[in-house]
């Protein structure tokens, strides 16, 4: 093997991956740490999180986005929240959620072969693995918020000390424009069809659109949208519709929050 060069620019290629280790020793919750790091200057973004799904990477992604606008490519691993899989194998023609982000973000997803073609967040995990679990116990967090406040206060140093001076000054990153809804594009998407009495199930819950009703709507697929934080959006073609939850019998029980998703760690 020969290690690959830098690349030329900020922003051109980011590297993310996720490290599940005994972060705070025993002391608390179980955490995992979803890290993003430039290739050119081995700047970094990292933060705390109870869970590594695609919702959390997005979580990452969309503070990156937001700081630095769009990189051109994201280099991960080929854990599921990138590749799409069935018993059979890799679903070489679908889109995982995150990569439908991506792809709304015209940010190109490249998936590694390898742990050493990750090189750079790799190495970066085990300078973590080390460092940040002392300053962790002398900081005595035992949770996932008060691991992130000391995580926020170690990255600025450690970025001067780590980060480079890329080959070129050109940042690569391109702005967020007003097409770019993040929280629409960073959510997790199922579609369903609109019963004849303007109602969708969606995981053993009925919600019952209100009014206005657009053309269409009656037997017309929605998308349902479960975005960061929580919430719950329904869109239908480029129209966001007003609900509420809904009983079998027809009764109105509360509106606009998302069902509780079951969630496991990235393994």
């Amino acid at each position: 093997r020969t290690r690959r060069p830098r690349r030329d620019c900020f922003g051109e290629l980011i590297q993310m991956d996720a490290s599940i280790h005994d972060w705070l020793e025993g002391r608390g919750e179980e955490l995992v740490l979803i890290t993003m790091i430039d290739d050119a200057r081995s700047y970094l973004m990292a933060r705390f999180y109870s869970e590594g799904t695609g919702l959390t990477h997005m979580e990452l992604l969309s503070r990156w986005l937001r700081r630095h606008g769009r990189p051109l490519a994201l280099y991960t691993d080929r854990h599921s929240i990138f590749e799409p899989r069935d018993k059979e194998g890799v679903l070489t023609e679908n889109l995982t959620q995150f990569g439908r982000a991506l792809g709304e973000l015209q940010i190109d997803l490249i998936r590694a072969h390898s742990p050493q073609a990750k090189g750079r967040v790799e190495r970066s995990f085990n300078t973590s693995q080390d460092r940040w679990v002392k300053e962790l116990r002398l900081a005595k967090a035992k949770t996932e918020q008060e691991a992130n406040e000391v995580l926020q206060r170690l990255l600025p140093a450690h970025n001067r000390k780590f980060a480079k001076a890329a080959k070129q000054q050109t940042d690569a990153h391109r702005p967020l424009g007003p097409r770019h809804d993040l929280a629409a594009i960073l959510s997790v998407q199922e579609q369903r069809v609109v019963a004849n009495d303007y109602t969708v199930r969606f995981e053993n819950r009925i919600y019952q659109v209100d009014k206005p009703i657009y053309p269409g709507l009656r037997q017309g697929r929605v998308v349902i949208e479960l975005r960061l934080g929580g919430a719950m959006a329904l869109r239908f073609c480029d129209k966001y519709l007003k609900y509420h939850e809904g009983s079998a019998r027809g009764g109105a029980l509360v509106g606009g929050g998302a069902p509780p998703r079951p969630h496991g760690k990235r393994q």
